[in-house]
């Protein structure tokens, strides 16, 4: 599912393009739980490692883990996994308003924590220039990206439930 949202074309807004495969990474913690989500979008980061053009911009290889937008796909895997923890956890209470809040926690204050300052760092820029280029513009889009997720994952877990209660 990542790699299908990266065929959306990026929206360029500076040293770092917003793009839909972030919401991939929220569906992954969502519907697969922590451990599997984890190691499906880690399966996802290696494909790219290894050379397939599996990003938004059509990158694979090394180069992306070492330009601007490093950190925020180091904190993917990450973001999986804490969203998949936390519902995990509220699966008995899990809904959308629920989900979207995980979502946000995982999807988008674990992202930004690792992918601003590693912004910073690889651009030389200071932490106003990081945080209004690399988390503002994207502030609506990911909001927006948690709740869409929250409500396949709500309709995904009904249907058919992936992730296992944790009382079971």
């Amino acid at each position: 599912i990542i790699a299908v949202l990266g065929t959306i074309p990026a929206i360029p807004v500076g040293p770092v393009p917003i793009t839909a495969q972030t919401l991939g990474v929220m569906l992954a913690g969502a519907v697969l739980g922590a451990r599997r989500g984890f190691l499906a979008v880690l399966l996802f980061l290696v494909l790219v490692a290894v050379g397939l053009p599996l990003l938004s911009s059509g990158a694979g290889g090394l180069a992306p883990f070492v330009g601007t937008s490093a950190g925020y796909l180091y904190s993917w895997p990450v973001a999986a996994f804490v969203i998949g923890w936390l519902t995990e956890r509220s699966w008995a209470r899990y809904n959308v308003v629920r989900g979207t809040l995980i979502n946000v926690v995982g999807g988008i204050v674990v992202i930004y924590a690792v992918g601003v300052p590693v912004l910073k760092a690889v651009a030389g820029l200071s932490w106003g220039q990081a945080l209004t280029g690399g988390a503002v513009p994207f502030l609506p889009g990911d909001l927006v990206k948690a709740f869409v997720a929250a409500a396949i994952a709500d309709v995904v877990r009904r249907s058919y439930p992936v992730i296992d209660s944790p009382h079971r």
